[in-house]
């Protein structure tokens, strides 16, 4: 008998331990052999509304009155939804009470926007629609939410690029960025090849982050490396305490040797565990960009996130030399949905003049990049409708315009950002030659803040074509 239960024991613990490891590929046993489970990876870049976008569509993905356009709600396919536990422990939960709380309660107000990842669980009871109904009893799909910055996703451009590589891009990036002064200035008193101070070194990695803050303010995209802006827990360690430096000797316990070693240290010990451990798992995927900001900011910044989508989109593809590949063990992300934010700043009829400019964003990124079947769309949205329509007189013109409560002040205004084009072109071509300003047309942005809301039984929040995003990135698996 003792034998026996210590046989028990030692399977058991096999049994376990085998059961841990399916977790750490699969993100969950529960319900692993019976249920569906889509991960789907939500990131932002700058400013494009991410909280926002996860609360509104899990509220409405609840409440499905706004949700035409996905089918399984339309047809009747999905009998209920509803939050569960996450299945994984050690990540935090996406505060989405407290998100929507704020967004729909009687003195509306944008959430905190969060600076790590997060996840949430919403849980389908979907029954086939149609003739199919009575060949397939109720099913249940999990849906696991993995919400995480930007600025990490940004950091896949790091891997395959060396120190002096990195070095020597970043460098580039700043002839045509503003506010470089001061972290050039603290580079002409260093000399990269003495023998490493940690003062020095400090000073260095503050007035480089400093610049990164600044450029992101202006409305950039790419400012890597990400931790330095959200370093969190990791925030004075070594791995965060470095700097891009010009070419030279680098001679043992110079600066420039500790430097480019910390670097190192920094995409294997903080960029490569993120992407295998959360990355690797995620089959669908939205990447929201706020291109409104880029266009106000001009041609520069329009640029550089043209590039910045193009390596984002060479980062998803998991090629025969590529190291996710190693990564992801084979596992791809299915479908990509780039969508720009905040369209409800703009009036109706200029939507499909952002979603044009969206498309001819990604549609240069696809050229660069073999998407090994992967799907990509890309549209226009607005997780959160905060704005009205209007039409107003303005000398002989009639100019459409869009109605909202401004964020800074608090007053009512009616606001015309300037006509968008047509054709795309007429932004990325000054944007890939370099122009510093439009020659047309500046183009103006407004901060709305939400308006208060008076949400009937069975309706989400208001949107525009949230639920066409949703189609796209989960309607095949409902």
């Amino acid at each position: 008998m003792g034998t026996n239960g210590e046989s028990d024991l030692v399977i058991g613990a096999i049994a376990d331990g085998v059961t841990r490891g399916v977790e750490a590929v699969s993100g969950t046993v529960t319900g692993a052999f019976s249920d569906e489970v889509i991960r789907l990876g939500v990131t932002g870049l700058s400013r494009a509304g991410k909280t926002v976008f996860i609360t509104s569509l899990v509220a409405n993905l609840m409440n499905r009155g706004r949700m035409g356009q996905l089918r399984a709600a339309a047809n009747g396919s999905i009998r209920t939804a509803y939050l569960q536990p996450q299945p994984d422990d050690t990540v935090p939960r996406f505060d989405y009470e407290t998100h929507l709380d704020a967004l729909t309660g009687p003195a509306p107000h944008w959430p905190e926007s969060t600076r790590a990842i997060s996840e949430l669980r919403l849980s389908f009871r979907v029954q086939q629609a149609g003739l199919l109904a009575g060949l397939r009893g109720v099913r249940t799909v999990h849906l696991d939410i993995v919400d995480y910055p930007g600025e990490w996703l940004l950091d896949l451009a790091l891997i395959e690029k060396d120190y002096a590589e990195w070095s020597a891009d970043t460098f580039a990036r700043m002839e045509v960025r503003p506010h470089s002064e001061a972290f050039r200035a603290a580079l002409e008193t260093a000399d990269p090849a003495a023998k490493l101070e940690e003062p020095e070194a400090k000073r260095l990695a503050a007035a480089f982050t400093e610049y990164l803050k600044a450029t992101r303010e202006e409305g950039y995209s790419d400012c890597t490396p990400g931790r330095f802006l959200l370093p969190g827990e990791m925030e004075g360690s070594p791995v965060l305490t470095f700097a891009p430096l010009p070419p030279g000797e680098s001679p043992r316990g110079s600066l420039a040797r500790e430097f480019a070693r910390r670097y190192d240290a920094y995409k294997r010990e903080v960029v490569k565990p993120f992407f295998r451990e959360h990355f690797a798992r995620i089959d669908r995927q939205i990447v929201l960009v706020d291109a409104l900001g880029a266009i106000h900011a001009g041609p520069r910044a329009v640029e550089d996130l043209r590039r910045t989508l193009a390596e984002i989109l060479t980062a998803f593809r998991p090629g025969a030399n590529s190291f996710l590949s190693r990564i992801f063990g084979g596992k791809r992300v299915e479908r990509i949905l780039f969508a720009a934010t905040k369209a409800d700043h703009l009036h109706h009829a200029q939507h499909p003049q952002l979603t044009a400019i969206m498309e001819a964003l990604v549609s240069d990124a696809r050229r660069r990049a073999d998407f090994a079947g992967a799907r990509t769309q890309a549209m226009s949205i607005a997780a959160l409708r905060a704005t009205t329509e209007d039409r107003v007189s303005h000398g002989e013109e009639t100019l459409d315009v869009v109605r909202g409560v401004l964020l800074d002040s608090g007053k009512r205004a009616a606001f015309h950002p300037g006509a968008l084009p047509a054709d795309p072109s007429h932004l990325l071509v000054p944007a890939r030659q370099g122009a510093e300003a439009w020659l047309d047309e500046d183009y103006a942005i407004m901060r709305f803040a939400p308006q208060p809301i008076a949400l009937k039984p069975g309706e989400g929040p208001p949107h525009i074509r949230l639920d066409r995003a949703a189609e796209f990135l989960i309607g095949d698996r409902l």
